[in-house]
Parts: structure tokens; C-alpha cells; sequence
């Protein structure tokens, strides 16, 4: 089960953070720099899982932002590695070619972007095809489809 994602960029600055299960807001600022601190000052060598506390964050590096899920010991970490990059596809779908502003000016499309792609800490879908076809039908006034 995924616990939280972070969107944040090189300085620490959290773009986007949704949280799956239920925490005060101290606690939400403590992971997020925390995490941050974890993911910024790795080498790029190393893979892209680290352990966190009880958890596991599997974290990507695109462009200036760091994409970071916070999921349970025993998921496989390649599955949501795999689904990180799919999120930013799906992104970059709909916003051609995505960038820190994006997410700054229209999060609240980042934010149905996302709650279609994760259902309550779950992978609701993996198909970019499915996912950016629900979207379009959803919201035409919100996405312009391809």
C-alpha cells in the first residue's frame, strides 16, 4: 500500500503531497523533509529505494523535481518505479511536457490526474491509454485530448 507521494524539487519546496493514511500536519512537514533529505543527498549511482523508518521510498528524479512514494516493506519496488514514470507520462500527456509551473498553476488537475491513477493507496490503473481516455472523458472542459 502506498503511505504518501511528494512531488518536491531540488530545494525542498513540496509541489504536491497526498497522504493515504491519516497524520497531523507536524508529523506530514517532519516526512517531508525528512524524505527530502533522504533523496536529495543520495548518490544518483545507487538504486532508487531506500528504507524509511518501517517503509520503503522508491523516489525518480525528473528535471528539477523529485517524484517519491512512500510504501510498505514488502511491495515491489519496480512496480512502483514503473508506475512513477507512468504517472509523469500521463502528465505529460496532458500538459505537454511538464514542468515545476504546471504543477504550481493547475494543481488541482495534477490532483485528478493523480486520484484517477491511485485509488486509496492502491494502483487503480496501469494503462496510459485507459487512464488518459477516463481522464478526457471526464473533465473535457478541465483536459484538451489528442
Amino acid at each position: 500500500m502506498i503511505r504518501f507521494i511528494l512531488l518536491q524539487n531540488r530545494q525542498g519546496k513540496t509541489r504536491l503531497a497526498k497522504y493515504y493514511i491519516p497524520l497531523e500536519d507536524s508529523e506530514k512537514h517532519k516526512l517531508e523533509y525528512e524524505v527530502h533529505r533522504l533523496v536529495v543527498n543520495r548518490d544518483p549511482k545507487f538504486t532508487n529505494f531506500v528504507e524509511f523508518r518501517t517503509h520503503k521510498v522508491i523516489y525518480r528524479r525528473y528535471a528539477g523535481l523529485f517524484f517519491s512514494m512512500c510504501v510498505d516493506i514488502t511491495d515491489n519496488e519496480l512496480a512502483y518505479l514503473e508506475s512513477i514514470h507512468l504517472f509523469v507520462e500521463i502528465l505529460d500527456h496532458f500538459f505537454s511536457n511538464v514542468c515545476e509551473l504546471d504543477l504550481v498553476f493547475n494543481f488541482h488537475k495534477v490532483y485528478l490526474i493523480l486520484d484517477e491513477f491511485i485509488l486509496a493507496g492502491e494502483l487503480q490503473e496501469t494503462s496510459k491509454k485507459v487512464s488518459t481516455c477516463k481522464l478526457c472523458l471526464k473533465g473535457r472542459s478541465i483536459f484538451l485530448c489528442q
